[in-house]
């Protein structure tokens, strides 16, 4: 227990420290919020995945998936390493990087008024990060206070309360080049975590032909191609988690930040073999939890309902952890989803402060705003952002796949249409832009509220998928030819 605090300890001054030494580089909301425009590819890469991969993943995602899809599960790792890290890189990568800068934007909303000449869809995109980034965060909150109080004993709320102050502190600091620098450090300790945790639980299984043989025995659908639940369960999971990655800001802000095209190439290699080794990881162990985890060896991971045990899918994984890694190794796995927590943390609330300072402050409000101001701004709203996060965590809303699963599809369902087609073709219009994120979002919350929460991803699947189709359509019967003349002019 000392020696874990001691690491912890460590880790948090070394990541304050940066976030000082950041500090005294800032000259600009430019350096603040993008690094100057000038990331470097390993940094980019390893920002972009550590965003991407939290304790969303590995307390809650890996532990439900896994106990209810088994080792199907592991199409969502396909999935998202070769479409939510290697196809956005090679499609998007580049072309974000080109357009950002000829255009002057920061933002997504920014990009998105000055592509369709739209306030509307700047302030409507605006609310829209704002309000759903707020349950996302607390879901990753709710992991990393999971993790700590089972692992130090540490009451929840204690925890909880902690982790936002230091997250506050540190971002605060250090803006977004320290953030980088951190999140180097930190996919270097989520790799070493990964391996550490895969080697520990196919030892502690007896190999990989005896853990698929314990799960057959189980249920035979737990090592087919489809898991028990089915293949539309399966195929909108799959979709959510690895294509909303084309339209969720906190993960292609980075490429407006990175260097050059040069950089992309790179950093495309790099962050999807980390993809790879991160997923494959935590959807694998998390099927696992079928084999390890009882009621009566793990009763923390079980409850009671009319008679029966029922698994408490947040503590699944948490209890696996636990269970299988040596106690000499446990810090390293704290370290590990730590360390994608925080990284996620950052980027969700970096993108939410500057909806406030950017895009509503600078954009509606003061035209006028100085950097400095702009800048100041985006650091009262941080950590405002993550009060109002912190609170909604305390409440233990539900499950943190239903929190995450609503708040990425609600989000994808704004941004897929008007972004990806918008960036890809000058044919794009105003008119299909907008009934194609307000409508892509409308059909993500009817469903759900009609669905209920145990179908949120398929809501937020079937919001995606109408964003999507809904803006090409609009393109056959509408046209903006002052837009199209604009986005010519930039060589897009």
């Amino acid at each position: 227990m000392i020696v874990r605090l001691i690491a912890v300890l460590a880790y948090i001054a070394m990541i304050v420290i940066i976030a000082i030494l950041g500090m005294k580089k800032i000259k600009s909301f430019s350096d603040f919020f993008l690094g100057g425009r000038n990331v470097g590819p390993w940094l980019t890469a390893f920002t972009y995945g550590t965003a991407y991969f939290s304790a969303v993943l590995f307390i809650g995602f890996a532990g439900k998936i896994g106990w209810g899809f088994g080792m199907s599960g592991l199409w969502i790792a396909i999935g998202n390493s070769l479409i939510g890290v290697l196809l956005v890189w090679w499609l998007l990568g580049g072309r974000i990087k080109e357009v950002s800068h000829k255009l002057n934007v920061h933002t997504m909303p920014e990009y998105l008024d000055a592509r369709y000449n739209s306030p509307f869809l700047k302030y409507f995109t605006t609310i829209a990060i704002f309000i759903f980034f707020i349950p996302y965060t607390a879901a990753v909150f709710m992991g990393l206070s999971y993790l700590f109080e089972i692992s130090f004993g540490i009451p929840y709320i204690w925890v909880l309360i902690f982790m936002g102050v230091f997250t506050s502190v540190y971002l605060i600091l250090g803006g977004y080049k320290s953030m980088t620098m951190i999140d180097f450090i930190f996919g270097i300790i989520m790799i070493f975590g990964v391996c550490t945790l895969l080697t520990s639980t196919i030892t502690k299984g007896g190999g990989i032909p005896n853990i698929f043989a314990q799960l057959r025995a189980i249920d035979p659908k737990l090592v087919s191609a489809v898991g028990p639940p089915g293949l539309w369960p399966l195929f909108s999971l799959v979709f959510l988690t690895s294509v909303a990655p084309f339209g969720m800001p906190q993960l292609l802000q980075k490429f407006y930040a990175i260097r050059d095209k040069k950089s992309v190439k790179i950093g495309m290699i790099a962050s999807t073999i980390f993809a790879v080794l991160v997923t494959g990881t935590a959807y694998f162990t998390g099927a696992l939890t079928r084999i390890f985890l009882n009621p009566i060896d793990n009763p923390n991971a079980f409850i009671e309902v009319a008679g029966k045990f029922v698994p408490r899918f947040d503590a699944l994984m948490p209890e696996l952890l636990t269970y299988t890694i040596p106690s000499a190794l446990t810090i390293i796995i704290l370290l590990l989803i730590l360390s994608a927590s925080m990284s996620t943390l950052a980027a969700l609330v970096l993108i939410s402060s500057s909806t406030i300072a950017k895009d509503l402050y600078h954009g509606f409000l003061n035209k006028k705003a100085t950097d400095r101001e702009l800048t100041f701004i985006m650091r009262v709203f941080s950590g405002f952002f993550i009060i109002l996060s912190v609170i909604l965590a305390l409440m233990r809303p539900a499950v943190i796949v239903t929190i995450l699963s609503v708040s990425w599809g609600a989000i994808a369902s704004v941004f897929l249409g008007p972004f990806i087609w918008g960036i890809l073709t000058k044919k794009a219009t105003k008119l299909g832009a907008i009934v194609s994120g307000v409508t892509g979002l409308a059909t993500c919350l009817i469903l759900y509220f009609i669905w209920g929460p145990k179908a949120a991803p398929q809501a937020g699947t079937t919001g995606m998928i109408v964003s999507l189709v809904l803006a090409p359509i609009f393109m056959l019967f509408t046209k903006n030819p002052k837009i199209e003349q604009k986005i010519e002019s930039q060589k897009i």
